[in-house]
């Protein structure tokens, strides 16, 4: 698995303390709509990548078990499926914890990939492309707030 940095313990991201995944690659699909280099992750861009097993991220979780859920963002976990769907998967063997995945994309542009994952419990998927200069918003769903108006988490399985 291919990943840019892991925080072990994270409040900011969701409810629940979570083990935050950053994750590597994207589309830049936000900026391309936006016609301008808005997105928040650039520095990530210049980030060595980090190389990891799953089982070893997951073991990684368990200690110091203070935390809650897994959490997916970074650049654009949707643009790293492969390995997005083995951690999950893996994951789900010993864990029934919620998992978090921040995507910019809208519901109906990853709807197969959406319908691979809520075969998983407890799975909650943050929709929509940051845009510039909007009020940000509590979603009750993640229990924090986010940039733009058009951005909002469900739950999906």
């Amino acid at each position: 698995m291919i990943i840019k940095d892991i925080q072990d313990f994270d409040i900011v991201n969701y409810k629940k303390p979570s083990m935050t995944i950053i994750m590597p690659f994207c589309d830049f699909k936000c900026d391309k709509e936006n016609g301008n280099q808005y997105c928040q992750n650039w520095p990530l861009i210049k980030q060595p990548n980090i190389e990891i097993e799953s089982t070893d991220l997951i073991r990684r979780y368990y200690n110091p078990q203070m935390v809650q859920s897994v959490v997916f963002c970074g650049l654009e976990p949707f643009c790293s499926w492969k390995d997005l769907y083995e951690f999950i998967y893996v994951f789900r063997q010993q864990y029934t914890d919620d998992i978090v995945v921040y995507s910019g994309y809208t519901k109906s542009e990853i709807e197969a990939k959406i319908q691979c994952l809520s075969d998983f419990p407890d799975i909650i998927i943050k929709f929509g492309r940051y845009r510039p200069h909007q009020k940000p918003h509590f979603d009750d769903v993640l229990g924090v707030s986010l940039a733009s108006d058009n951005q909002y988490a469900e739950r999906i399985s």
